[in-house]
């Protein structure tokens, strides 16, 4: 278990002190789970307004080389990514199970890749991405820091220190200036809401975030809100909703493998994928909304007609939809939207349903 002794801490640990954030070991680092507002504050903000994360614990390296192996080790077409955009990929084991989800990126006009994996994850992701992939050079940059300007106002905050950002559009990624600090700027994130994640140097990180946060209409939010947002927009959880138990077909994470791909083949673990693809998977990923306001967690068994038939795997109280949420893996032939189940909270039996994700419709700014 980690300890304040051996736990790192990103550029902005500091300031997270300073504005009263509430720190709790995560992924190796000390983080902010809260401020002072409370996360119900902060997660309802961030769905209207803007909030700023501190995401710099994730994993930021360039790929460069013949970066069309990364094809060797994830379903996602990374020889068909346009300049200027961004994808979603998974890292996949020779099992075809899913050893982490990641974010890369085509600059415009630059050879390497962008890569964004996970905090939890980084160094073993890039060790296994260096040893099964030849002819690319991966380096780390772990003195980056990253922040997150989610929101359906975020736009208008970052364009006071980044003019013309507005003109990206959903998973468009483009080198610029953020508050004069050279930036990697891209119009995604991770609550479901419109918004940017800024990579910069981690020198700069302080003087970036007081200048956004100094903007009426940003708050700074934590890990909780991250959470409870993320949920609502049906997002996975990697270690939770996806790992290396799980692969793409049963966490219902077909449309992340390219339509090349399914054809082709030719990434780790792709006849036993492919094999799924075609012939179906025993259980599912589904969204399940549990009846009243006792919320589901993870670790909860999922039952019907008295039979055990899967397990929560991320759940909790949606602020938005002002209920409890969930998501969690069924029998496949349970997975149907609409189908009645009950979940074991706290030794009783209460009423649920399958339900389809996102639970909060996504704000993406898409053209």
């Amino acid at each position: 278990m980690d300890t304040n002794d051996n736990l790192r801490r990103t550029p902005l640990y500091a300031l997270h002190k300073e504005l009263g954030g509430k720190m709790v070991p995560f992924a190796g680092y000390e983080m902010p789970v809260q401020y002072p507002a409370g996360i119900l504050k902060e997660h309802l903000h961030t769905r209207a307004v803007a909030g700023l994360f501190d995401v710099s614990h994730m994993g930021q390296a360039f790929l460069a080389g013949d970066t069309a192996q990364l094809e060797k080790a994830t379903p996602a077409d990374v020889i068909g990514l346009k300049d200027g955009m961004q994808r979603y990929g998974l890292l996949l084991t020779h099992d075809g199970t899913i050893k982490d989800d990641f974010m890369f990126s085509r600059l415009a006009g630059e050879v390497p890749l962008y890569l964004v994996v996970n905090a939890g994850t980084k160094e073993g992701d890039f060790a296994y991405i260096q040893s099964e992939l030849k002819g690319v050079t991966l380096t780390p940059r772990l003195d980056r820091a990253l922040l997150a300007l989610q929101g359906p106002q975020a736009v208008t905050a970052l364009e006071r220190h980044s003019p013309g950002i507005g003109k990206l559009t959903f998973m468009q990624v483009i080198r610029t200036t953020v508050a004069g600090a050279p930036a990697i700027i891209s119009r995604t994130g991770y609550t479901g809401e419109d918004g940017f994640e800024i990579s910069i140097e981690g020198a700069d990180a302080e003087c970036v975030a007081r200048a956004l946060l100094g903007e009426p209409e940003v708050l700074p939010i934590g890990l909780g809100a991250r959470d409870s947002l993320r949920l609502e927009a049906g997002l996975c959880l990697h270690g939770h909703d996806i790992d290396d138990t799980r692969d793409p077909v049963e966490a219902n994470l077909v449309w992340s493998i390219g339509k090349r791909r399914k054809t082709e083949g030719g990434f780790a673990g792709s006849d036993i994928v492919l094999g799924k693809l075609a012939n179906g998977t025993a259980r599912k990923r589904v969204g399940i909304l549990p009846d009243g306001r006792a919320p589901a967690r993870e670790g909860t068994e999922i039952i019907k007609d008295g039979v055990v038939i899967g397990v929560i795997t991320s759940g909790g109280f949606g602020p938005s939809k002002n209920g409890p949420v969930a998501m969690g893996y069924v029998q496949s032939e349970f997975a149907e939207n609409g189908t009645t189940l009950e979940l074991k909270v706290r030794g009783q039996s209460l009423p649920a349903r399958v339900a389809p994700m996102p639970f909060v419709p996504h704000g993406y700014k898409r053209s």
